[in-house]
C-alpha cells in the first residue's frame, strides 16, 4: 500500500512539474547584413530550438548547440546575458528581473527570438 501511495504521489509531482513549464515560441532570423535571408543558403529547414520557462528557469532540449543568450527589456537594453553550453539544459535567470522580456538565442548567424514574462 505504501509503494502504491508513493508511486501516485511521484506521478502527481512529475505531471505537475511538466504542466508548469511553458513553451517559449521562437521565430528565426538571419543575423548577417551581408547575406540576406533567402540568398546563398540551402533549402533545408532551420530547426528552431525548444525552450521552456517555469518561473525563472529556462529549460533547453538536450544536445543543443552552444547559444549566446540575451534577455532584453522592452526598450531593447540587455538586462541579462550568458552563454548556454551544450551540456547545460537549464539556466536560472536572476530573480531581480520582472515584467516582459525579449529572449534571444544566437547561434552563428542565426537569431531566435521570443517573449517571456517574469
Amino acid at each position: 500500500m505504501k509503494k502504491l501511495l508513493l508511486m501516485i504521489v511521484c506521478a502527481f509531482m512529475l505531471s505537475t512539474n511538466l504542466w508548469a513549464k511553458q513553451l517559449v515560441p521562437l521565430s528565426v532570423n538571419i543575423d548577417d547584413d551581408e547575406k540576406p535571408l533567402g540568398h546563398g543558403h540551402g533549402k533545408s529547414s532551420i530547426e528552431v530550438p525548444q525552450v521552456f520557462i517555469d518561473d525563472y528557469t529556462l529549460s533547453f532540449e538536450a544536445n543543443h548547440p552552444e547559444y549566446m543568450l540575451n534577455i532584453k527589456d522592452e526598450d531593447g537594453y540587455v538586462a541579462y546575458m550568458t552563454v548556454v553550453y551544450p551540456a547545460e539544459t537549464q539556466i536560472i535567470l536572476p530573480s531581480t528581473l520582472s515584467g516582459d522580456y525579449e529572449i534571444e538565442l544566437v547561434v552563428g548567424n542565426l537569431l531566435f527570438t521570443g517573449w517571456i514574462n517574469l
